[in-house]
């Protein structure tokens, strides 16, 4: 446990790393800075979303642990990709960004996943678990609405091949079921086999 953290830590910057690296050989620099920032942001989405239904089917405890980092994570690549967004396309022009934020729609939607992790990522800590209480674990289940938002921001983003985002909306859907009441009591069952 000791070196496990500062391990995941790591290695949840590898894609940066390898992002940045690639962004130098890449014909279009800033188009390949956003999209993977922001398919890194949904990686992370759903691996913090998958540690919930791993620790039930592996007893692991211990695996929930590692969540908050990995929720921080989403913050930090979805933060580049926003940045990259306001930086790079609009040079913090203000009007600029507004304009495309409300004229596409792909936009609005991520736009507004973004602003949502906001208050999640300034709430990942244990004085805001202490000081917000239930209204913390209320304020954290807009994680939910974040993935969805940011499928659907990608399967719009898309123009012809939705492959992948269907591949991502199909994973986002499992990890749904698999958070219902009758994929808990089956669950339950499947520890006895």
């Amino acid at each position: 446990m000791r070196f496990s953290k500062p391990l995941l830590f790591i290695a949840c910057l590898l894609p940066l790393a390898w992002i940045l690296f690639a962004t130098g050989q890449a014909i279009n620099p800033i188009e390949f800075l956003t999209r993977q920032t922001g398919t890194w942001t949904l990686n992370f989405l759903l691996i913090t979303l998958a540690v919930t239904p791993l620790r039930r089917l592996s007893s692991y405890g211990k695996l929930l642990l590692y969540r908050r980092m990995l929720g921080l994570y989403v913050f930090f690549y979805a933060f580049i990709h926003a940045l990259t967004f306001f930086v790079f396309d609009h040079g913090l022009d203000p009007a600029a960004i507004w304009h495309d934020v409300i004229k596409r729609p792909f936009v609005t939607i991520g736009f507004l996943a973004f602003v949502l992790l906001i208050p999640l990522a300034a709430t990942s800590n244990q004085a805001a678990i202490r000081k917000l209480k239930r209204q913390w674990q209320r304020l954290h289940k807009l994680v939910y609405l974040i993935a969805s938002l940011g499928v659907l921001h990608y399967l719009w983003l898309v123009k012809r091949d939705l492959t992948t985002p269907l591949i991502y909306a199909a994973i986002l859907g499992v990890l749904f079921l698999m958070r219902t009441p009758m994929a808990r009591r089956l669950d339950g069952k499947l520890k006895f086999l």
